[in-house]
This record gives C-alpha cells, structure tokens and sequence, in this order.
C-alpha cells in the first residue's frame, strides 16, 4: 500500500467531478443527471480506466462499464453488480482511516492488485468532495496494467513505424512477458524474437536521433 502525495491528482478529477455532480445514488445504479451533456457521459463510459466513486459505508454511487466488468471479475462469486470487491474496499478503508487520523481530505492511497499471473491492477483512491454531498465520497480508479502496456505498445508501433510482426513481439515484451515466452506465445524461434526487439531498438534510436535534429 502506497500514499501519494495530493500533486498527483490530474484534471480528470475535476473532469469527473463535473459527470457526477447532483447524482443520487439509488440502489447500487449509476445514474447521470439528466441536464449532463451526453458526449461527457460518453467520454467517461469510454475510458481503459474503471472509474467507480462509493460512498463511505461502500454504497455505489457511479461506476462505468469498465469498472463494472473489473469488479465482476475481482468477485467472481458475488451475486450483486453492484458488489465492491474486497480487494479493492480494503484500500478504501486505508483512505477513510487517514481521513480520521490526519483529517487529510487530499491524500491519494494506491496499490497494485494480482488476481493471478495474467492480470494485474492498478488502484487509486482519493477523496471526492462535491458541493451539495454533506460527506465526502470515495472516488476509486482501476487500471488494467496490461491493457494499459499494450496500448502502450501500439502507440509505440505507430511512432516507431514497427511492422505488424514486430508490433506483436513488442506488446508482448511490454507485458513483461520473456523472449522465451514470447517465442512460445508467436510460434516463433527465440533467434527470431532477439532479431525483431534488436530492430525495434534500432527503430526507436533512429526516431529519437531524427527529433534531437
């Protein structure tokens, strides 16, 4: 479990702030205030990140698809969609306690959750604090880490110009994933893994050296 200072808080929380402001919540459901603009509601239903904000005894107040899908995975047995995982309440819990040790409304608790080898989670928690709630709520982020390297490496691929082959091994690699396993993974020999990450490496210093000009 990590404490990271409140600096770290970006413009997607005031962002968020705006998307729930006056919803009430209503029996676990996510519901937008109807004078929300749409194209807001669809920019946060969109996002890699599951944004879920609960109240202080774990009520859901709001939760996008995202969220929703990664708490059903996190509780496999649970009968309710609208159950928070204890993975996840436990660092919701860390929160609430510096809240009553410091009185420290800014604080963000994170901490990385492992289900198993091939999923790993991100999970941030902060304070969110809207005008006409009489208590502040628990705004929690989940990032899937491999979803998030491998949009990293398609980004890479586009910037670096990667093949589609290479673009492969690379989003494997960015998923820590070793040359071996890689191979495996492409039915590809290890020599053939160790040639496309030498070009992609090639690929990327050429790229750097062309922006330093």
């Amino acid at each position: 479990m990590m404490v990271i200072i409140a600096s770290e808080i970006n413009s997607n929380n005031e962002t968020l702030k705006q998307s729930i402001y006056s919803q009430k919540p209503i029996q676990g459901s996510h519901v937008l205030d109807s004078k929300q603009p749409s194209w807001l509601q669809a920019i946060i239903e969109g996002l890699v990140d599951g944004i879920l904000v609960l109240s202080q005894q774990g009520e859901w107040i709001y939760a996008n698809e995202c969220a929703r899908q990664i708490c059903q995975q996190l509780s496999p047995g649970k009968t309710l969609s609208n159950s928070v995982p204890q993975v996840i309440w436990q660092v919701c819990e860390s929160l609430r306690d510096r809240l009553e040790l410091l009185s420290d409304q800014e604080a963000i608790i994170g901490n990385e959750i492992k289900p198993n080898n091939s999923v790993n989670f991100r999970v941030r928690v902060r304070w969110l604090v809207l005008e006409d709630s009489a208590h502040p709520l628990i705004l929690v982020t989940i990032e899937d880490q491999n979803q998030a390297r491998k949009m990293q490496a398609i980004a890479d691929a586009k910037k670096y110009g990667l093949t589609r082959r290479e673009t492969e091994v690379w989003s494997l690699h960015q998923s820590r994933l070793s040359y071996k396993e890689i191979a495996d993974r492409l039915y590809i020999t290890l020599n053939t893994v160790k040639k496309h990450i030498k070009n992609i490496y090639a690929k990327q210093q050429e790229f750097l050296l062309t922006q330093d000009e």
